[in-house]
Order: structure tokens, then sequence, then C-alpha cells
């Protein structure tokens, strides 16, 4: 018999989680919500994004192999997400925002498994050594 209890507590624990029932973290629509408007759409980045702005910031990097994003461990990659990046470059100006009051830490590693996602092999193997 079905009662109120057996379908509420699988229900609870689901909200608890994090994640409702039949509902999983999608990097890439995460990643699209809160990133692409910079890093592009297919992680391309912005425009001349090695040549500093006016102001002498950076523009977005693509965040695909032909990018830098793989040249950092996972940890440094979370917490310039988190954090921003003057928690690994103190000093360092860029317009990216801190995510760690928009974000959580599961949604956070969500996007950076997508991003990592997309790279090939030899970057993928690349990038893992420098998270060791």
């Amino acid at each position: 018999m079905v009662t109120a209890r057996s379908i509420a507590l699988p229900i609870a624990l689901s909200l608890l989680m994090g994640v409702a029932d039949g509902q999983e973290l999608d990097g890439r629509t995460l990643y699209l919500d809160n990133c692409a408007a910079c890093h592009g759409v297919e992680l391309e980045g912005q425009p001349d994004w090695m040549a500093r702005l006016s102001n002498g910031r950076l523009p977005a990097p693509p965040h695909d192999e032909t990018g830098h994003t793989w040249h950092h461990s996972d940890a440094q990659l979370f917490r310039v997400v988190k954090e921003g990046l003057a928690s690994i470059a103190p000093g360092y100006e860029t317009d990216m925002p801190a995510f760690g009051a928009t974000m959580t830490d599961t949604e956070i590693t969500a996007v950076l498994d997508y991003i990592k996602s997309t790279w090939p092999d030899r970057v993928r193997e690349s990038q893992a050594q420098r998270s060791q």
C-alpha cells in the first residue's frame, strides 16, 4: 500500500541532497547559465583574449584546449570559480566574479567536469597530472 509517508520520505531525501527526483546536475547547463556569456557557448572565450583591454584587464579566455584552463590543477580551478582569481593571484584584476555566493560546491564541480569533458585525452591527462 502506498502511503503519504512512503512517498514523502524519498522526496524529502532527494531535496536534502539538492537534486529532485529524476533530475541530475548538468554541468553544461550550469556552464551556459553562469559562464557562457563571457567564456562563450562553445568555450571559445572572447576575441583577442590574450590582448589587454583599455582597462588593463584581459578578456575572458577560452576553456577549450586552446586556452590555459587546463594548465591549472583542479584545486586552483575550483578556488578561482568559488573565490575569484585573486584567491590564487593576489592583486590580479579581472572582470570575472567569484561564484561562491551563487553556486554550490557541487555545481562548481559539475561545471568544471563539463569543461574538462570537452578536452582531448592528451589535454585531460596533462591537467590530471597537475591535479595530483
